[in-house]
């Protein structure tokens, strides 16, 4: 594998019961290291390697990949020209957005999603990136291997069998942007999923989570909504700093709504919308007659934070059987337990549907294990807030 981080492009053939993957990046250290990394996983092979959007288009024309790893600011082709076209070249491969953390790279990442990149990943700098640690490793290698089934899922082709050995133990202290996917499990009666009864109290609150595909599927639900929005919204979307503050500032020039990251102690009050700062958890209490939020920095639950099960518990706690929650597209089983209490305070609990869900993970798990009073399609959960707010059912 050395040659890959060596030559400005490269290919290599791959069995069909690999995930085939291409590394673009005009750094030949980050091609390298990314490209070991990912090879360590007996079920990814780095077929390719480019220095820019240019090798990258050469390439999609000679082989097919399940996932692209696209750098942003490359030379001669950077990334952000080059996705439409690696899109159009070929249809279902899903692109994978790679930038360092500056507020710009992170503006350009959403952006990028909008025009069809599956997700993004931030990464250290090329000084910093073999000593990075094994977090940052550990999100690349579970991405790739989400958004490669929705790539095979696209093209009709069989999906790779997991190979991933057993998540390791969180560490107090280091973030994560993106928690690990696990199996699929049962549903705890080991028959059909139950879904609980959603509440007859009409909400006070929407609380929502999500993590890979999030932002576009926040964009949907929150433009469905309408303008003043007579509930404060609570988000916790898995991302580093800098990018939720972008986040917000998307989120309100796209849907209209007043968005901003929640602050510490800071008064909720309907309308506006709340998303949890990158690396600190947020929560709300109850403060004499008002709401107040409260950001901490206590260990990663779920391998992240901010993690939508702490959110998702305290709302239960203040809110009652007037919480309102929606859990979106997202890896791993971030907001299961949180939907539990919510559901078990006699509130009411939405989860994005699997066939509109990039990854169903997060709502698959909620779902399963009987948290889901509802389970629709993303198109339709901005229409049925408003019911349940009107007191209608969905």
């Amino acid at each position: 594998m050395a040659a890959l981080g060596v030559a400005n492009e490269t290919s290599v053939t791959t069995a069909p019961d690999t995930i085939r993957v291409m590394v673009v990046d005009d750094s030949a250290v980050i091609r390298g290291v990314l490209a070991r990394w990912l090879e360590d996983d007996p079920a990814i092979r780095v077929t390719a390697t480019a220095a820019n959007g240019v090798g990258a288009l050469r390439q999609v024309k000679a082989q097919t990949f399940d996932v692209v790893i696209l750098d942003i600011e490359m030379p001669e082709m950077d990334g952000m020209t080059a996705l439409p076209q690696l899109l159009v070249a070929q249809p279902g491969m899903q692109v994978l957005m790679a930038s360092t953390l500056t507020a710009r790279n992170a503006d350009i990442s959403l952006k990028a999603l909008s025009l069809g990149a599956a997700d993004y990943i931030p990464k250290p700098t090329s000084t910093r990136i073999v000593t990075s640690g094994v977090d940052f490793r550990r999100e690349l290698v579970e991405k790739v291997k989400a958004i490669a089934q929705v790539a095979r899922r696209k093209r009709g082709e069989t999906p790779v069998p997991s190979t991933a050995a057993p998540a390791p133990r969180p560490v107090v202290g280091v973030r994560s942007a993106t928690p690990p996917p696990l199996p699929a499990r049962a549903p705890a009666s080991g028959g059909a999923i139950v879904h609980p009864r959603p509440s007859q109290a009409r909400p006070a609150v929407l609380a929502i989570g999500s993590s890979t595909g999030g932002p576009q599927a926040l964009f949907n639900v929150l433009g469905a909504l309408a303008r003043p929005f007579p509930l404060p919204v609570l988000i916790t979307q898995h991302m580093p700093p800098t990018f939720t503050a972008i986040l917000a500032q998307h989120v309100e020039r796209m849907t209209k709504h007043p968005a901003a990251e929640g602050q510490h102690d800071e008064v909720v009050r309907p309308g506006r919308v709340y998303i949890a700062p990158g690396d600190r958890h947020m929560t709300v209490r109850q403060a004499g007659g008002e709401v107040r939020i409260v950001l901490d920095d206590t260990p990663p639950q779920n391998f992240c934070r901010p993690a939508v099960d702490p959110l998702f518990r305290s709302v239960a706690d203040v809110y009652g059987d007037k919480a309102l929650a929606v859990v979106l597209t997202g890896m791993g089983h971030d907001g299961e337990q949180g939907a539990g209490a919510i559901i078990g305070r006699g509130g009411t609990v939405i989860a994005q549907d699997e066939a509109t869900s990039v990854v169903w993970g997060m709502p698959g798990a909620v779902t399963r294990a009987g948290f889901a009073s509802f389970v629709f399609p993303l198109n339709n959960i901005g229409g049925s807030i408003t019911n349940l707010m009107e007191g209608r059912q969905p």
